[in-house]
C-alpha cells in the first residue's frame, strides 16, 4: 500500500523519514509521495565497470555541478549524454517501508529518462539515479529542480536491514570490491 502525504509528513516529523525536504513538500505535497530535487550531478570519468558474481567495480565519477541554496546553477544535458544524479534530500528508511520512484512527467516530456531503483528497508542517505537525454534537443536543468516523485510503501511482514555498500549515498566504488 502506498503511503499518503498526511502519514508521510507525520513520519518526517517523528522518524526523520526524509531530511531536507523543500518547503513545498512540507506544506503542500502533491500526489502520493514527495517530489525530490537534484542535488549533485556526476559524469562517468574513465576507469572500467565490472559486475561479477561476488565482486564489482563501477567507473570513476567526476562531480560536475552541485546545488547551493540561493545560487542559480544550471547544467545543459545534450542528446545522448548520461549522468548520475543525487538528491538534495536524505532518507532514513525504517524496516517496514520501501521507496519506489516515478519520473515527473515534465522530465520525460523534455526527453530526459531516469533510471531508478528501489530503496531497501534500512537504507539511510542520499538517493542516486541515472539521467540521460534521449530526446532530440538539449535540456537545461537548474540545480534544485524537482525531478523524481518518491512513493513510499509498507513492506507487509517487515523487511530486512539493507546491508549494501551504497549505504550513506556514495556514487561509485574506489576499486574492485567484494560485494556484501
Amino acid at each position: 500500500m502506498i503511503l499518503g502525504p498526511t502519514l508521510l509528513l507525520k513520519l518526517v516529523k517523528t522518524k526523520k523519514l526524509v531530511e531536507g525536504l523543500a518547503e513545498r513538500e512540507l506544506v503542500t505535497p502533491e500526489g502520493a509521495g514527495f517530489d525530490l530535487r537534484v542535488g549533485e550531478i556526476y559524469k562517468l570519468d574513465g576507469g572500467k565497470a565490472f559486475l561479477g558474481e561476488t565482486e564489482r567495480e563501477t567507473p570513476k565519477m567526476k562531480l560536475v555541478i552541485f546545488y547551493e541554496k540561493g545560487k542559480s546553477k544550471k547544467i545543459t544535458i545534450k542528446p545522448g549524454e548520461f549522468y548520475i544524479a543525487t538528491t538534495i534530500e536524505k532518507v532514513n528508511t525504517p524496516l517496514d517501508i520501501t521507496i519506489n520512484f516515478k519520473p515527473r512527467t515534465t522530465t520525460f516530456r523534455s526527453g530526459l529518462f531516469l533510471r531508478t531503483g528501489n530503496v531497501a528497508p534500512g537504507y539511510c542517505g542520499k538517493l542516486s539515479f541515472a539521467i540521460s537525454n534521449e530526446g532530440p534537443m538539449p535540456v537545461t536543468l537548474e540545480m534544485g529542480c524537482r525531478i523524481v516523485h518518491a512513493q513510499f510503501e509498507w513492506v507487509d511482514g517487515g523487511g530486512t536491514q539493507y546491508k549494501g555498500q551504497w549505504q550513506g549515498g556514495r556514487v561509485t566504488t574506489k576499486k574492485r570490491e567484494k560485494q556484501i
